[in-house]
């Protein structure tokens, strides 16, 4: 499924609204858009082949920060779309945008972003991105 507001981000995702995930005010939790970001992020990082660099070699990603723009209440049930891209690609790092679309209220709900460094676990320290998985990002978001 696609969504007008997602025709620039190459990675989709789509996720129902469980009841468990709103709060006192009948909406979802501010808390939760985090998560619906996390999960784009990780099929994003297994497209890429990042999480397998991980496991491989010992250098992956590390989330160093995260932000929320909160639209439009989405409360259950619903059916989201959720959108992640990377909008810049640095020596040991990238940010990724998200955008979270209700498909109850046909709008986005939610909009985001992260910072996302490339870390030598075995060291624990930063590391330059793997060329493998820079040139995989280069392609998969290479204007179609």
């Amino acid at each position: 499924m696609t969504h007008p507001e997602l025709t620039l981000f190459p990675v989709v995702i789509e996720l129902d609204v469980a009841w468990g995930e709103m709060d006192a005010y009948a909406h979802v939790n501010n808390v939760v858009y985090f998560s619906y970001f996390e999960n784009a992020r990780i099929h994003y990082l297994d497209r890429i082949g990042w999480m397998a660099s991980k496991l491989e070699t010992g250098h992956g990603p590390i989330l160093a920060s995260t932000s929320a723009r909160y639209r439009k209440p989405v409360s259950y049930p619903d059916h989201l779309l959720v959108g992640a891209r990377i909008t810049d690609i640095q020596p040991d790092r990238v940010t990724f945008d998200y955008r979270i679309v209700s498909m109850k209220l046909n709008a986005v709900a939610c909009e985001g972003q992260a910072v996302v460094v490339s870390y030598d676990y075995n060291a624990e320290k930063k590391a330059p991105i793997p060329d493998a998985v820079r040139k995989a990002i280069e392609e998969l978001e290479k204007p179609k």
